[in-house]
Parts: C-alpha cells; sequence; structure tokens
C-alpha cells in the first residue's frame, strides 16, 4: 500500500540528525513491502524567492537513504497569528502536488501531534485513516501550554490508531485526558549497523565505556551527573576509558571540567560522528552508559542493546522498559554517587552479561524487520476498520 509520513522533524543538510527516528520508520515501511513518501513539514523559512509556500525534493543520498522526501516551507511573516494557518496550508497544498504528481496514499502516518493536525484534517476531508506516532517529550515534562493541548486532543482523537514509542509516554499523553487508541510501537534500530562482534568482545587491560547523546543547556542526557560520577570512580579505579559521542554548545564546558577534575586522559569527546563510527566504537565497547533525566524511548540505548553492550543508566521514562537486570543496572536520576557505584559494580562483574542474549533481544524488539512488522497490521487494520 502507498503510505504518506508528515512529520515535524526529519534530518536536512544543517540538521542530519533531526528525526532520524522518523527516517527508520519509514525504512521500515519500505522494506515491509509499502511504497513510502515523507512530506517534511519544515516551518517557515523567509527567502525573497519563496511564495507562499515551497516544497523541494531531498537529493542527497545520505539523508533520504532511498525514501523519497519532500522539505516543505512557508513563508515567514512578521505579523501575528499568520504562522500556524500558512503551515496547515502549505500542508495541505504539498499533499494536493503529492497526489496530483501520481502518489496516491492509501494511509497518512504523521508523527508528532503538530503534524498530526494537518494529517487529520486531509484524512477527514478525504476519508483516509491517520496513524500518529508520538516521540514527544514534552508530554511527561508537562510543557505543553492551553493551545498546544488542544492541537494535541485534535490530533489524536482524529486518528484511528496512536503510537507511542514507550508505554510511559502512552501514560504521559493519558495524564492530558487523551484517551483514544493506543498501541506501542518503539522506535527502530538499524541492526545492518548495530550489532555485536562476531568473535565476542575481547577485553583489553582497560575496559571501554561509551556514551552517546547531545550535549545541551538542558541537560537532559545528564552529562554532568556523569561527569561528577566518573571523578568519584577515579577515586577508586583508574583501569577505564570512556569515548564520548555528541556535539552541542555545552561540549567546550564538559570538556574543561574534564580537564579540571583529572579526567581527559581518560575521556575522550568525539562530536558528533556517523553512526557507522558510533556503531564500530560500541562494537569494541565493554558498557554503554547514559544517566538520562527523561526519555520517551531511549534509541541510543536500544542502539547499544543490538551491539550487545550492558547498560548503565537511570530509573526515568521508558528505560526501565529496555533494560533489565540481565541488560545491566539503573539508579536514580542526577545521583552522581549512585552512578559511580553503578559503574564500579558493572565493571566488577562485566564478564557476567551474556552479550549474544543481549543484542537478540534488542534484535526481537527493535529491527526494521519487527517494527515494519508491526506497522503493517496497524496499516491493515485501519483500512479494514474504514472500509467496515
Amino acid at each position: 500500500m502507498n503510505v504518506l509520513f508528515f512529520t515535524s522533524w526529519y534530518p536536512t543538510r544543517s540538521h542530519s540528525y533531526s528525526g532520524v527516528f522518523v527516517r527508520e520508520h519509514a525504512k521500515a515501511a519500505r522494506e515491509a513491502g509499502h511504497q513510502v513518501v515523507v512530506m517534511h513539514l519544515a516551518g517557515p523559512r523567509s527567502h525573497p524567492d519563496d511564495g507562499m509556500w515551497t516544497m523541494e525534493e531531498e537529493l542527497d543520498p545520505s539523508l533520504s537513504e532511498g525514501i523519497e522526501a519532500h522539505h516543505v516551507h512557508h513563508r515567514r511573516y512578521r505579523l501575528r497569528g499568520t504562522s500556524y494557518p500558512l503551515y496547515l496550508l502549505s500542508a495541505i497544498n504539498a499533499y494536493r502536488r503529492v497526489r496530483d504528481g501520481g502518489f496516491r496514499p492509501d494511509v497518512l502516518h504523521a508523527h508528532v501531534y503538530g503534524a498530526g493536525v494537518p494529517a487529520a484534517l486531509i484524512g477527514n476531508r478525504t476519508g483516509l485513516p491517520v496513524v500518529l506516532t508520538e516521540h514527544f517529550s514534552g508530554f511527561p515534562l508537562r510543557t505543553l501550554n492551553r493551545i498546544e493541548v488542544r492541537k494535541a486532543r485534535f490530533a489524536c482523537e482524529h486518528a484511528a490508531r496512536v503510537l507511542p514509542v514507550s508505554a510511559f509516554l502512552r501514560e504521559a499523553i493519558r495524564s492530558y485526558g487523551i484517551d483514544v487508541p493506543f498501541e506501542v510501537v518503539p522506535n527502530v534500530v538499524d541492526t545492518s549497523l548495530f550489532f555485536p562482534p562476531s568473535m565476542g568482545r575481547k577485553h583489553g587491560p582497560e575496559p571501554r565505556l561509551i556514551f552517546v547523546g547531545n550535549l545541551e543547556p538542558m541537560e537532559y542526557k545528564g552529562f554532568p551527573t556523569l561527569l561528577r560520577a566518573l571523578a568519584h570512580l577515579g577515586e577508586r579505579r583508574r583501569d577505564w576509558r570512556l569515548d564520548v559521542f555528541g556535539g552541542g554548545p555545552e561540549l567546550e564546558r564538559y570538556e574543561k571540567y574534564a580537564t579540571a577534575h583529572d579526567l581527559r586522559e581518560r575521556v575522550s569527546f568525539h562530536g558528533s560522528r556517523p553512526k557507522q563510527v558510533v556503531a564500530e566504537t560500541m562494537r569494541a565497547a565493554d558498557l554503554f552508559v547514559l544517566p538520562s533525566r527523561v526519555e520517551t524511548f531511549g534509541t541510543a540505548i536500544a542502539e547499544a542493546l543490538a551491539s550487545g553492550l550492558p547498560v548503565v543508566s537511570t530509573t526515568v521514562g521508558a528505560i526501565p522498559e529496555l533494560v533489565d537486570a540481565t541488560r545491566g543496572l539503573l539508579v536514580p536520576p542526577d545521583d552522581a554517587t549512585a552512578l559511580a557505584d553503578a559503574l564500579d559494580k558493572a565493571l566488577e562483574s562485566i564478564d557476567s552479561f551474556d552479550r549474544r542474549a543481549i543484542a537478540e533481544a534488542a534484535r526481537d524488539r527493535y529491527s526494521s524487520n519487527e517494527v515494519g512488522r508491526r506497522l503493517s497490521q496497524i496499516y491493515e487494520s485501519v483500512l479494514a476498520e474504514r472500509r467496515g
């Protein structure tokens, strides 16, 4: 069948990591046998040659990864109250252009409620069923204002099925009084990239730890807590190394902290690197650590598990849905002492974790094949309901 994705988040030249999880869902649907087109509702843009709206196809193969994708912009106006109507208008006109170009969707699949609103409007007009995948951390963080709650409720209540990426996020959405047909469908892990070493990992003289996450002022990934925990850990043992993957405005500040606390010899900052590099480093590592303060899913954790890595993380959000006692250790957030204790314990018992079993369990839950199968079942179900 033909599936048209609507999303406000998607990789672009300037933000190559934005919305990667949406592209992975699109790839999973394609690999399940569906024809997929993505409409990235990218928001306002000021350009002298722009009309009311523009639509540009993504031609960079490193960004499209075989998925036909279009970036849709609308004109930026200073007049208050014009942006959102133009956003909706651009989405509706882009849908018409895709349809007139020969792609006739059977299902509209929106990602995040903001893109779910125009998808719902189009679905109401055309009779096409709408599926809404939700990722937004604003639900558990309680950051939605009254207008955003109205948008979220409209998108959810006009969707045939709402697919939060975790049970935790489902309950956070329900806390806003939105109770609709839910089905949890996780994010995808590219298991062609993230898999355990074929011959098993042979430990070197110093176990290798890896952290993957953005280094931003909001500190959602808990990196300051990790640095404090490593300072404590360094007082007990010095037989470890940490590779840090992730960029952001706080990178320089964290590098200075590491230097000031005698950590630079054992902590290497790599910035943002391609997923292939991260995957190779995971295969060579012994332990993954991510002391998050909020997680609606935890894609980096799922990728580490698919690489066969045990995980040290926190008890927040969806993380307990991914990590149990056979896959790692969990501690309270923002607790550097507890985190240092867990790292010490995990390093001491690193050989007790079955890397092959960890990877197999992750592949069974998060692989493109499994998520694509789940999406196919949902598409077929909502189509059958609509025909009925």
